[in-house]
């Protein structure tokens, strides 16, 4: 063997080869590994009044596909990217993940689920949730004294009685 030539050097070329062919095979036939895929996500908060912003790249997803859950200060997101047709096709090379997906984001803020927004624009899922705000009004809270086997409500500080 000619000196600083690799031995295995061709086994890793060969390696990729045979993952792609069979690969390719066996995710036609149902048998591969489901890999799935997760979508990236960017979060930011922005605007005033303040809002979470939440853009997804689902790249080739029907929006139809997709669905949304803002639970507490999660948002999830459920859906499926659907392989291409293979009838016909001798693919060379497959990257591009696909299948079923859920990506649970957290979030970083107290939400308003119910005034959550979405648009889908060219492959961008983008998400905007206000941010709550805290509660700006004090609320007396009664505090109940137990003296002598008898209970009285007493009033918070600051109210009349």
């Amino acid at each position: 063997m000619p000196p600083g030539r690799d031995p295995f050097a061709n086994f890793e070329r060969m390696r990729r080869e045979m993952e792609e062919l069979f690969g390719d095979v066996f995710s036609r036939t149902g048998f591969a590994p489901r890999h799935g895929f997760s979508p990236r996500v960017d979060v930011y908060y922005a605007g005033d009044p303040p809002r979470a912003v939440v853009k997804a790249d689902l790249a080739g997803v029907d929006p139809d596909e997709v669905g949304l859950e803002v639970r507490g200060r999660e948002l999830t997101i459920v859906g499926e990217r659907r392989p291409q047709r293979a009838e016909g096709r001798v693919f060379q090379q497959v990257e591009i993940p696909h299948g079923p997906f859920r990506r649970v984001v957290g979030l970083g803020a107290d939400v308003v689920a119910d005034d959550a927004r979405a648009t889908y624009e060219d492959g961008i899922l983008r998400v905007e949730i206000p941010v709550a705000r805290p509660s700006q009004r004090a609320r007396p809270v009664p505090i109940e004294a137990r003296r002598g086997g008898r209970e009285e409500a007493r009033l918070g500080e600051g109210e009349e009685s």
